[in-house]
Formats: C-alpha cells, structure tokens, sequence
C-alpha cells in the first residue's frame, strides 16, 4: 500500500518523521518503506491553496493507495477535549462567499455552486469512508475550512450558526476535494490544539495535541507493518 502523509507544517508531524528515519527504509527525500507499506511525507505549507497544490503536483506523477492528512485543529464542539484525535469525515468550506452587511454567502448561496455538483454533497465533501484500506477507531466528526482562522466570538457564532461543525482547519476541504475528484481514498485525522471563538493562545495546548497525534500516527504505523 502506497500512502501520502499529509500535513501542512513539518511541526506537525516531526516526531512521526524522526520515527520513520530511524526504523523504515529511506527510498527517496521524504520517502520511506517497510514491509509492503510505502510511505511519502508531504509538507505542504498552510492554507487550502498551497495544499491543493502540493498534492496536485505529487499526484501528478504518482499513484496512491490512500491520502492521509494529519494536523491540529481547533474545536467547536466543547465536548471534544483538549489534546483528542478526531476522524473528519465531512468537510464544508467556510470563508468561500461574499459578505452582505454583517451576513456571508457561500458561493451556493449566491448560486455560483450548486451544493449537490461533484464532488459536493449538500454543500459538503464527504468521505464515503467504506473504501478505506485501514480502520480508523476515531470518533468522526465534521470540518469547516478556512482560510482566515476564527478570531472573534461573532465570528465563530456566525460559522457554528451556518455550517453547524464541530471542528475548523485551514486545509481540510482542499484534501477532500482533491480525493474525491481523483477517487482516491482519504482519511483526515486532526489533534484538538483549542476552542474555537476569541483568540486566546494562552489557553491552547498545541504540544499536547501535537504530542498526541504523533504517538498515534506512530502506533498505527506498527499495526500496518
């Protein structure tokens, strides 16, 4: 099985990519191999459109058996605690639109999009999930992405009352999307660094989540090997 490992900053995933230099076999610059697992690192700066391109460019010239995207998060569900790994399966962009007054259109509301138009789904990219190659055992959750991160109570209860979802990234729809229009399989993990409403970094736990998502990243490595 051939994976992309995806993640907007090397920070993200550093100790994952300590691991795999120390335990599997080096093939290329951020490529490794064990057993019938093959694995490329792909960092791709932050933000849908650096992400969309990166993983264009690689799929340009190789074939994958599964995208993976791996990164933090900020929660809007409270239930969700600090430092816990989540499975997105759903994803919507959030920001994509034009502002009337103090309310957003998305780009369906302003009839550019149609919501049902592949690879949408009422507005949603979602992962069928019954085509992945491996068993994520991760409560599943839905993504808004954006690419202006939610600073401010108003924001954030405008984008909760709107799209109702759970969790906010900066690069969640632009994997989707490409996976769905390549039909590829694709999973989208994230670790939850923060809540999300008035940006308050004092109380995020970034090496927490960070420290949580690599030690499973890790650990489902060895169970595929």
């Amino acid at each position: 099985m051939n994976i992309m490992l995806i993640a907007a900053t090397g920070a993200e995933v550093a100790l994952t990519l300590a691991y795999l230099m120390e335990r599997w076999a080096k093939t290329a610059e951020g490529s490794f191999h064990q057993g019938n697992i093959s694995i490329r690192v792909l960092i791709t700066g932050v933000g849908i459109t650096a992400t969309t391109y990166h993983m264009s460019k690689a799929l340009a010239t190789e074939r994958f058996d599964l995208l993976f995207m791996a990164g933090i998060a900020g929660a809007y569900d409270r239930s969700i605690s600090l430092g816990e790994l989540v499975f997105v399966t759903k994803e919507v962009p959030g920001d994509l639109g034009a502002e009337d007054g103090y309310n957003f259109l998305d780009v369906f509301d302003l009839a550019l999009q149609p919501p049902d138009a592949p690879p949408f789904n009422g507005k949603w990219l979602t992962n069928p999930t019954d085509n992945l190659p491996l068993h994520i055992d991760l409560q599943q959750v839905s993504g808004l992405t954006c690419n202006t991160v939610t600073g401010t109570s108003f924001t954030a209860l405008e984008r909760e009352k709107k799209y109702n979802p759970q969790i906010e990234s900066m690069e969640g729809a632009a994997l989707h999307y490409v996976a769905l229009l390549e039909n590829i399989p694709f999973a989208q993990v994230r670790s939850i660094s923060n809540y999300v409403g008035k940006r308050d970094r004092a109380s995020w736990e970034i090496e927490m989540a960070v420290s949580n998502l690599n030690k499973w990243l890790i650990n489902l490595l060895n169970t595929l090997c």
